[in-house]
């Protein structure tokens, strides 16, 4: 298992925010950015994998996460904020662009950093979440709520206190948070089976819960591990998170509306710099919900021209499960793209 010492762990003021980092290597910069509930040590096997080929890696914890400032109002988790925070990285590091590379929420962030920056963007391989358009007509929570209900995993997060909607309303400034529905749901099991919940679910259909039950009851834990994860690699999660919290994870699906109110001027916008997306086969929803025509039909193309798509045996969490594999799809991809220094 990769130990904290095998990387450089800095803090860098990026954005109006302190953002922690872990890196590794020298060369092109490869930006790799983490999903939910993850953070840096998510890309252990691919930061060291990419420094040894001649890269410099950096895998930062996003804002929310890990050892990175949580501020308190979901308002401060848009796509923009956090692009914002990844160019100021950028700058901090005297890069013109870079390669990136983003898993679950992290694939989302590099999609629209891609987007809004291509000049920043060299080539892009995002796991699990493809670009996805942006409707015109409704908002991302309502379109949620229509498919598939209130107790999907979504609709379950965005949940807030009373105390922080009425202080959100008000414009109120925020000096303390009353969690809300989602972490108390979480609080009633330790952070090891959280973690497990999560990082070893094996569902393929939609996170949908039953009527009444919340999703982190719904969820498995395991009672075996895979081989590509250690007890000591989940506690070093657990630990994470326990220092951490689960709040500003979840602000980021409370900024989902924020977010469809603010990307009004790009739609209809392609992402134009060289793609490649890589998911599993037993990705959940990759099947039921729609993904798998999606990206093997016309409109993802169209949104994504420059784009390859790969699909392996895998879950949602590939670059953990399928760890060899992914870091040479990656490799192989940015390696085209990639000039002798």
């Amino acid at each position: 298992m990769m130990t904290m010492g095998e990387v450089n762990q800095k803090r860098i003021k990026t954005n109006g925010i302190w953002m922690n980092i872990a890196e590794k290597g020298a060369g092109p910069l490869v930006l790799l950015l983490h999903g939910f509930p993850e953070f840096w040590f998510a890309w252990r096997h691919q930061i060291t994998h990419l420094a040894n080929h001649g890269y410099h890696a950096i895998a930062p914890d996003l804002r929310g996460y890990g050892d990175s400032d949580s501020p308190l109002s979901p308002s401060s988790y848009t796509v923009f904020h956090i692009v914002g925070d990844l160019i100021g990285l950028l700058d901090h590091f005297g890069e013109q662009q870079a390669f990136v590379v983003g898993s679950d929420w992290g694939a989302v962030v590099a999609w629209y950093l891609s987007l809004f920056r291509p000049d920043r963007v060299k080539a892009l391989v995002c796991l699990s979440v493809p670009f996805s358009p942006r409707s015109p007509n409704i908002k991302t929570t309502e379109s949620y709520k229509q498919m598939f209900g209130d107790d999907n995993y979504v609709s379950q997060f965005l949940v807030i206190s009373l105390s922080l909607s009425l202080s959100l309303s008000l414009s109120l400034h925020l000096s303390t948070y009353e969690p809300g529905r989602a972490e108390r749901a979480f609080a009633r099991y330790d952070y090891v089976t959280v973690m497990k919940k999560f990082l070893l679910i094996n569902k393929t259909d939609l996170l949908i819960a039953p009527p009444g039950m919340e999703i982190i009851d719904y969820l498995e834990t395991s009672s075996f591990l895979p081989s590509w994860i250690t007890e000591d690699e989940l506690q070093v999660f657990a630990d994470k998170f326990q220092e951490s919290g689960f709040t500003g994870p979840l602000n980021y699906y409370r900024a989902i509306d924020l977010n469809w109110e603010l990307l009004a001027p790009w739609q209809g916008s392609k992402v134009t710099v060289p793609a490649k997306l890589i998911v599993g086969d037993k990705d959940i929803g990759f099947d039921c919900g729609g993904t798998k025509e999606y990206i093997r039909g016309g409109t993802f193309k169209s949104l994504v021209p420059n784009s390859e798509v790969v699909v392996i045996d895998g879950h949602h969490f590939i670059h953990q499960e399928k760890a060899q594999e992914v870091s040479d799809e990656i490799l192989s991809f940015i390696s085209k793209f990639s000039v002798a220094e």
